[in-house]
């Protein structure tokens, strides 16, 4: 079964470029920028891959991603994951990367971006996969730290199809971010969120209402809403789901207990992606491989969530 999902064609829309920061490549960039790690080896740095909840992660992403300095750096670990996607046969890719991680400490914004769209460019051009990348605001910092980092990203608007919001959930609610996902979609930029992954459905509520957003990341707990539920039945707006993430960072205690294949079969638009695949422990065939193994999914919902993912692109072929 796991050749056979391998091969279906899909794509990934949530996936964060910083976690799929493989610890091999971890180790190899720190000795190119000569920076000393807390990890003696690669197996100490996996070890430390058990987390409890979304903050316990992102201490250590954030920690992981200082190895990230140069432009080549930023294009090595999108190009790395590019030739995943060519493993398992994702066609097109519409990845967040998060500025303000590397900004924040005095890495040039365009530094960031220019290898990443450098890659991005060679993976259409050498391994046929499209792409259309989204620009993430950390919600655990400030509404106005995301207008600079809007600002800084302004001059290159070319590089980028969308704004989305991430990082710590509880606590920074959508409403926070109103003004500048406002001003995003009056420079003509479309917008996702993530929302009720860890935070309740108020927050899918808020990131629709206020944020206007096309898609939700993660959304599972708009299951414990039946009116969102039917809300985002009618309007069919997609979920992009990622399973493994979500038992890693005990959003579920077990795959068993996911409600992917409920909300398949109830309407929604849901989508299978991998989100920090470095650190949860799989790439998007290990995250559909997962549904088959511990809840059964059939081939026919494979093929659905797989065109689902199609349908969902914001970037359309």
């Amino acid at each position: 079964m796991y050749d056979w999902l391998n091969a279906l064609p899909k794509a990934e829309l949530h996936l964060h470029l910083e976690g799929s920061l493989e610890p091999e490549l971890l180790f190899a960039l720190a000795e190119r920028n000569k920076i000393a790690l807390p990890w003696s080896d690669v197996d100490t740095l996996r070890k430390a891959y058990a987390f409890n909840n979304l903050q316990e992660f992102l201490d250590l992403y954030y920690q992981g991603a200082d190895v990230l300095r140069t432009s080549q750096d930023f294009y090595d670990l999108t190009w790395a994951y590019l030739l995943r996607c060519k493993a398992q046969n994702v066609i097109h890719t519409e990845p967040f990367f998060d500025p303000q991680t590397h900004t924040d400490r005095g890495v040039p914004f365009e530094v960031v971006l220019n290898g990443i769209a450098a890659a991005l460019k060679d993976g259409e051009q050498q391994l046929g996969i499209t792409s259309g990348l989204i620009l993430s605001f950390l919600r655990h910092l400030s509404e106005d730290e995301a207008q600079k980092t809007l600002d800084q990203a302004l001059p290159f608007r070319d590089a980028f199809v969308a704004v989305g919001l991430d990082s710590s959930e509880m606590g920074h609610p959508p409403s926070k971010f109103q003004r500048v996902f406002d001003r995003a979609r009056h420079e003509g930029f479309l917008t996702v969120a993530h929302a009720g992954e860890e935070g309740p459905p108020e927050y899918i509520w808020e990131a629709l209402d206020l944020l206007k957003i096309q898609r939700i990341d993660h959304g599972v707990r708009a299951i414990e809403d039946e009116r969102l539920m039917q809300r985002i039945i009618d309007e069919q707006i997609p979920l992009t789901v990622c399973p493994l993430s979500n038992t890693k960072l005990c959003v579920f205690d077990h795959m068993s207990q996911h409600n992917i294949l409920d909300m398949l079969e109830r309407g929604v638009k849901v989508t299978v992606n991998s989100d920090d695949p470095a650190y949860f422990g799989g790439y998007v065939t290990e995250n559909f491989h997962a549904l088959y193994t511990d809840l059964g999914m059939t081939q026919d919902q494979a093929k659905r969530l797989a065109q689902n993912s199609l349908d969902a692109r914001l970037v359309k072929p």
